[in-house]
């Protein structure tokens, strides 16, 4: 059910790569909700994706960008803002990669130029799109920036490796660039914290299939789903939320405040 809440609104959103990615559900969200927006990932994500049928469902663009190139971000938003017709009401952060998961490196022996590599595009790029924005003045006053997160930046999932260092950086350049643009332009910084989700990068992750079973079973409302958080990043986009900034917004069923479970005591249970 759409509500119009992002009639009039114009963005741009990072990271669909197929329907499985949380940022494809995000797109189609808005566009039920009256935004107009452009479509943009690295080079190489849009030769192995499906993004240009998500352009063409929601009549928008699809604009290349390597999140880890200052130019090519700040082309990136010129372009948008002169495609959509006026300056920029939200962004979609939705960017995440470990060559140290992808390769199997332990966490004890992590390979540190893929470290590197993986804060740079999981992280530092968050820093790097909104000095972007700030520096071509393409965010309205008022404009929401969101990036997907995960609650391994605030405890320990083994498996999870040193996206977890980049999760916890993401969330502290929130928090960092959410206050000088709230001074600046009221713009709102936050992160959402999902749940497991079935999208290609987390199902790369070691025993993902467990450990989503357990989430569902340990959070009171079970899993979020991917469409439920494009939902949740629909309400953050609007004018409804324009006083929350700086926030880390746990969207996970209950997990994060659940000590335990019945359903995982009764599992222990002989």
């Amino acid at each position: 059910m759409s509500h119009n809440l992002l009639h009039g609104k114009r963005g741009i959103i990072f990271g669909a790569l197929d329907p499985n990615s949380i940022a494809w559900h995000v797109a189609e969200k808005a566009y039920a909700a009256g935004a107009t927006f452009t479509l943009t990932n690295a080079p190489i994500a849009l030769r192995m994706g499906q993004i240009n049928e998500l352009a063409k469902a929601c009549n928008t663009e699809v604009i290349g960008a390597d999140a880890t190139n200052y130019d090519d971000l700040k082309t990136l938003f010129t372009k948008s803002e002169e495609l959509l017709g006026g300056k920029i009401d939200f962004v979609l952060h939705s960017i995440g990669m470990s060559l140290n998961v992808r390769k199997g490196r332990h966490y004890t022996d992590m390979d540190y130029d893929f470290f590197h590599k993986g804060l740079d595009i999981s992280a530092i790029s968050f820093h790097r799109v909104m000095k972007a924005a700030l520096e071509t003045n393409t965010l309205s006053e008022g404009a929401s920036i969101l990036a997907l997160s995960y609650i391994a930046a605030q405890r320990v999932f083994p498996d999870y490796n040193d996206m977890a260092d980049a999760k916890a950086l993401l969330e502290s350049i929130a928090r960092s660039f959410g206050y000088h643009l709230g001074k600046a332009k009221k713009i709102r910084v936050n992160t959402i914290s999902q749940s497991p989700t079935r999208t290609t990068a987390g199902s790369g992750v070691k025993g993902f299939d467990s450990f989503f079973d357990y989430a569902d079973k340990m959070s009171p409302l079970g899993n979020a789903s991917a469409e439920s958080c494009a939902d949740y990043c629909v309400v953050m986009f609007s004018d409804l939320t324009r006083m929350v900034t700086m926030q880390n917004l746990f969207h996970d069923g209950g997990f994060s405040y659940t000590g335990i479970s019945q359903d995982i005591v009764d599992k222990m249970q002989p």
